[in-house]
């Protein structure tokens, strides 16, 4: 029997090798070009001839009463990872997850606060159709189902891919799991190189309100000397929770509040959803049914769920006319100062009743390349178009600035307009935990760009929870504390050890954001994660595939968090020499709330000077921490350019490949390479030379010779 879909034109899915590393594969009686366009890949891909027969991995085809199903077997060591935003450990075999963004909703237990999600969560806010899978000698495979279709990804007995529509199937060869992920962000993209101010640390609630505490919060973080780059506004900040608008009596003047956080240095995001109050009189409800902006059911009436501000219609963002009338009212938004914006709720979720969906039946007009459809075809797709409009408006609005754009919901691909959360999580250790594996395998899925709600979303922390989460979240990609209303969750609210705690984490962060700066460099030009799992130190060792408390930071630095209540885990280390290290001068064995960080052998490490804001971080003396090999050689880069606009586009950048070596008994550090137009900055070049007897120090100028003795 052949399956078709009323298409209007091919849509490039037809079965066949599209590059020498990636074969597409299509159900037998599914004709191609009757397929839905590929939301994930950022164009489309014709195949250039039939799959060779010599091709490891071929998928098996089969339909049942309900469904098409795909099964690719698994040999025996074969590790499974990727899958997206999933709760629970690193290593994803045994587990069975679902593609459907979705709001988990909290329960109470007994009066406490039960996790927002947990291992046993099949569904959460992104939907990443992809698996990446290890074999036993460390060479690596993916399989992208390309579908925005609700699918089941079950990794119990191999991979069995499960959903009502047919889907094609991307399948990707690679030697190493580093090189398979870096191909996938070739297909899906790489992010854009954010604003360097986003590196630093950001404060956030739900929510401070009104203005005044907004302005408060900022001068305390200044009078208290902990750095922090950003302050977020919440949903309070509007007109009862009308996007668009700002309460007349709490927000009567948003920009002289952005104003003002700008002159202590700060930055600051500003959330919107999507869901607009159904009233009349209100401007953008009204322009919205006046120009058929909205979603409606199969009989054509406009449908509304409850949100925040009551009943709400939904914008429909797969039209082209949508998408342009929301990144019309978005630049009006940006106009009051804001630095960046937070897209929320854009699963799409209704609040009430608790766990509602909107209806797969409603229609979406489509438009352009997107040809109508329902929400059951759309609804994983929602919350990557709306982020695009959302990119879209911020560089239309302001061309000469680089866009930020957080998302709560995306689609595989996404990375290209928005970072992301891991979404409502809860203040315990094994969210703390989680914190980890869910960052991993976001940036094994091509989304580097994550983190936590530092101090867990829901519940109120431990002052030991909290500092710990401190700890481990300065070394994650995105790093902001966030939380409901459940009590204050700035540094300086769990008593004075751990705002002492904080401060050195923070401290750390920002001694760290040259490297880390050099890291998202690497993302937005390799597609490699900024974090990532240990076993990418040594594919081929199997002790490493189930670490998932310790990360790398890169490929040279080791993260050793403690992440548990009580006791010590054993970490499994990768082979070879990792020296310890400190940054702001800790005993690294001294407060189990910071993480031990090691060197890797063979590497250098650029870090800054600190401070109190991303744009102090990157002034003054560059120290080069060194570790050297057992052949007396080290080796590490820097990025570094304006940290805004598009400069570096035109070679207004400057790599530098540091270089050490042992000779006649002293260690010589040169620049080896560089690359881009940028000047060199007239700086002193201090140098950390790790060894067994511990810590060598010498200084000179950049781009001249610093010996150590």
């Amino acid at each position: 029997m052949r399956y078709r879909l009323l298409m209007p034109a091919p849509t490039h899915q037809d079965p066949g090798l599209l590059f020498d590393d990636v074969a597409r594969f299509v159900p037998a009686g599914v004709d191609p070009p009757a397929l839905p366009r590929s939301f994930a890949l950022v164009e489309p891909l014709p195949a250039n001839c039939p799959v060779p027969s010599s091709w490891r991995i071929t998928p098996t085809f089969e339909r049942s009463a309900d469904a098409f199903i795909a099964t690719i077997p698994t040999a025996p060591q074969t590790s499974l990872y990727g899958t997206g935003e999933v709760a629970g450990p690193l290593l994803r075999n045994g587990f069975v997850t679902e593609c459907w963004a979705k709001q988990p909703f909290r329960i109470e237990e007994d009066g406490k606060p039960a996790p927002q999600y947990d291992e046993k969560s099949r569904s959460l806010y992104h939907a990443h159709p992809w698996v990446l899978a290890v074999r036993a000698d460390g060479s690596a495979f993916g399989v992208l189902a390309d579908t925005t279709y609700r699918l089941e990804i079950d990794l119990r007995d191999g991979i069995r891919l499960r959903s009502e529509e047919p889907f094609p199937v991307l399948v990707l060869e690679a030697a190493s799991p580093q090189a398979l992920v870096q191909r996938l962000v070739d297909l899906t993209g790489r992010i854009e190189l954010p604003p360097r101010w986003t590196l630093g640390y950001h404060q956030c609630r739900f929510s401070y309100f009104p203005d005044a505490r907004v302005r408060e919060l900022a001068e305390e973080f200044r009078a208290r000397r902990l750095p922090c780059d950003v302050i977020w506004v919440d949903i309070h900040y509007m007109d009862a929770y009308k996007v668009f608008t700002f309460d007349p009596k709490g927000f009567p003047n948003p920009r002289g509040t952005n104003d003002f956080l700008h002159s202590l240095g700060f930055k600051s995001v500003w959330i919107l959803d999507p869901a607009v109050k159904v009233e009349a009189g209100y401007p953008v409800y009204e322009e919205g049914v006046a120009e058929g902006h909205f979603l409606s059911d199969p009989e054509g009436q406009e449908y509304r769920a409850w949100t925040w501000p009551g009943d709400a219609a939904f914008p429909d963002y797969t039209r082209p006319e949508t998408r342009a009338w929301w990144a019309g009212r978005t630049a009006e938004f940006l106009a009051h100062g804001m630095d960046g914006v937070w897209v929320d709720l854009n699963e799409p979720s209704p609040i009430l009743p608790l766990g509602a969906e909107l209806p797969a039946d409603l229609r979406h007009r489509g438009g352009g390349d997107i040809v109508p459809g329902s929400h059951a075809q759309y609804h994983n797709v929602y919350g990557l178009l709306m982020s695009e409009a959302t990119h879209g408006a911020m560089c239309a609005a302001r061309p000469e600035r680089r866009p930020f754009v957080l998302t709560r919901s995306s689609y595989l691909g996404g990375q290209r307009y928005a970072a992301t959360w891991t979404g409502d999580n809860s203040s315990t250790w094994q969210h703390l935990h989680w914190s980890v594996p869910m960052a991993l395998n976001l940036g094994l899925s091509g989304q580097p760009y994550s983190g936590p709600d530092v101090g867990g979303f829901a519940g109120t922390p431990s002052a030991e929870l909290f500092a710990h989460w401190m700890g481990v979240g300065a070394l994650l990609p995105f790093f902001r504390t966030h939380n409901a209303l459940h009590g204050d969750q700035e540094p300086w609210s769990f008593g004075a050890r751990a705002e002492e705690q904080s401060r050195l984490a923070l401290g750390r962060r920002y001694r760290l954001l040259p490297y880390l700066y050099t890291l998202f460099h690497d993302a937005a030009t390799s597609g490699l994660p900024v974090v990532r799992p240990v076993f990418f130190a040594d594919p081929a060792d199997l002790s490493l595939r189930d670490e998932d408390h310790a990360f790398l930071l890169g490929a040279d630095v080791l993260v050793q968090p403690r992440l548990l209540e009580a006791g010590n885990r054993a970490f499994a280390a990768p082979k070879g020499r990792w020296r310890s290290f400190t940054l702001v001068g800790e005993d690294p064995a001294a407060d189990p709330a910071h993480p031990v960080l090691r060197l890797r052998d063979g590497a250098i490490l650029p870090m800054g000077p600190g401070g109190q804001t991303s744009e102090e971080a990157f002034e003054g003396p560059l120290t080069l921490i060194v570790s050297l090999d057992a052949e007396g050689r080290a080796a590490g880069r820097l990025y570094e350019d304006a940290g805004e606009g598009f400069g570096y586009r035109e070679g207004d950048y400057l790599l530098t490949t540091y270089q050490a070596v042992s000779k006649d008994g002293a260690v010589e550090v040169r620049v080896a390479e560089q690359e881009g137009h940028r000047p060199r900055p007239e700086r002193e070049l201090r140098v950390e030379l790790l060894t067994d007897a511990g810590t060598v120090l010498a200084s000179g100028r950049d781009g001249g010779l610093v010996t150590v003795q």
